[in-house]
């Protein structure tokens, strides 16, 4: 693979969204292109840790919805209890998300611009769970789908998070269909086999893109 970390990003940043279902192998994936390409990668779930702190956005709408009880003692937000509340509820559920998924999305547009300007990266990855739901394709330049076989991605949530067979099931339930992730993304790598070969799979259309800036 021909070494783009030096030299110029110039002004045709290309910014890919990066979805797929749980246990598809996005975070190996990502992890490859940060260490072998000029890119920034954003990933929505830390981007919604963020802007709930305390003095961000989210923060004063969260614990008027939520209830001070939800608080550590510092006054930042005990995720866990949150998780426990809103998962129990799905109306609450819907409020929580309608307060941080435009902040979230409004955070991402920001640093897409910022990137723009200064020009440092030739690619900016975006990897959001609800890349697709979210309407992210509206102002991403692409999407990609990383694929794997369902059964490998069950063997790796068993093994790698020691996920029960129950809590797998109620996962893939929620979430897309192939069909879905198909229909919605431009770019399908598949991670079914070897990690390299996947890898393989991205240099392909990164080089291709970095060709014809």
């Amino acid at each position: 693979m021909r070494d783009w970390t030096v030299g110029g990003a110039g002004n045709n940043m290309r910014v890919i969204g990066i979805t797929g279902g749980v246990g598809a192998g996005k975070t190996a994936l990502l992890g490859y292109v940060k260490e072998h390409y000029r890119c920034r990668v954003i990933l929505a779930d830390e981007v919604a840790h963020l802007v709930e702190n305390p003095g961000q956005r989210c923060y004063d709408e969260l614990v008027k919805l939520l209830g001070t009880e939800m608080l550590h003692p510092d006054g930042t937000i005990d995720k866990r209890r949150m998780a426990e509340k809103i998962f129990a509820d799905s109306v609450v559920l819907k409020q929580v998300n309608d307060i941080v998924h435009p902040a979230v999305k409004e955070y991402i547009l920001q640093e897409i611009a910022r990137e723009r300007r200064t020009e440092e990266v030739d690619f900016l990855f975006v990897e959001a769970a609800l890349l697709i739901e979210g309407g992210y394709g509206d102002i991403l330049d692409e999407l990609w789908y990383i694929y794997a076989q369902p059964e490998l991605r069950r063997r790796r949530l068993k093994e790698g998070r020691a996920y029960s067979d129950e809590k797998i099931d109620r996962i893939l339930k929620e979430q897309l269909s192939e069909e879905a992730f198909r229909q919605h993304c431009g770019v399908v790598i598949d991670n079914s086999g070897s990690l390299a070969g996947a890898c393989r799979q991205i240099d392909e259309k990164l080089e291709e893109y970095l060709w014809q800036k």
